[in-house]
């Protein structure tokens, strides 16, 4: 396909705008051009970007679709007005408008799920989570272990810290992570700080030859990165855990966000929201 240019344009983040658009694009073969526009709320910005979506549609030969989250009536008119040479998708005409209609009542005409941080519960769990998941990183701490929603274990660069974090960020889940080592395997025993939190244990494993080409990029022909040393971790840490009774996946094949939501549909079904 040609090259193609979609907007994202909103009033605030854009991140509503964009998170509903990349899930329609996704069903698409194709790969275009993003472009941005957050905090497009005066009549003077949306005239600037009216211009440069029309300047485009010229330099394109065909139409960018422009995903569109904008509050005032007046701002919001000028992009999806006649002028406009894109094929716009608008979030509020399309789907809160209607929604208006059917419930009777009119919305807040906010956008996003935080659009007042400073009186958001959810918001201050959130951050509130990510400090935690921080400073629980790694096996940092064992302090305070019974706060946590989720404890990750499993080999070193098996993917932990990456889902502890999208766990805190997206869902405000307190997620501490904790390395099975070498010294856990030669005793034959989990970590003791963790025994009496197996409830909330989760593992993730990897195939050890994608797990010694991450080991690699870290410390190149090291015995840590070596083959057979990350199947004999694989195989001891998928043993540890299937003696214990904690549930594991592997993250080889699968992105973060399909692990989370297999960790929260197993342990915290309650926060397995987006």
């Amino acid at each position: 396909m040609p090259q193609r240019s979609v907007f994202f344009v909103s009033d605030g983040t854009g991140i509503t705008a964009e998170t509903f658009g990349n899930s329609i694009l996704a069903q698409f073969s194709i790969k275009p051009r993003h472009v941005r526009r957050p905090f497009i709320d005066t009549v003077a910005k949306a005239q600037a970007v009216l211009v440069e979506i029309n300047q485009v549609a010229a330099a394109e030969g065909r139409r960018p679709v422009v995903f569109i989250t904008l509050v005032d009536d007046t701002v919001r008119e000028i992009i999806s007005g006649p002028e406009c040479q894109g094929m716009v998708m608008d979030m509020f005409r399309h789907f809160v408008e209607p929604l208006e209609a059917e419930f009777g009542v009119k919305s807040n005409h906010r956008v996003g799920r935080f659009s007042d941080a400073a009186k958001s519960d959810e918001y201050n769990e959130r951050i509130e989570a990510i400090n935690f998941s921080l400073a629980h990183d790694d096996g940092q701490s064992s302090r305070n272990l019974d706060a946590a929603d989720v404890i990750l274990l499993g080999v070193s660069r098996c993917g932990k810290t990456p889902t502890s974090l999208y766990l805190a960020m997206q869902h405000g889940v307190k997620a501490a992570n904790y390395p099975l080592i070498p010294e856990d395997f030669e005793r034959n025993k989990l970590p003791p700080a963790l025994v009496p939190h197996i409830r909330k244990c989760f593992g993730l494993t990897i195939d050890p030859e994608r797990l010694s080409q991450i080991r690699n990029e870290r410390r190149p022909s090291s015995r840590y990165a070596a083959l057979d040393n990350c199947r004999h971790e694989v195989r001891e840490a998928e043993t540890m855990m299937r003696r214990s009774g904690i549930s594991w996946l592997s993250s080889t094949h699968k992105s973060i966000e399909e692990i989370a939501t297999t960790i929260l549909r197993d342990i915290r079904p309650d926060r397995l929201i987006y």
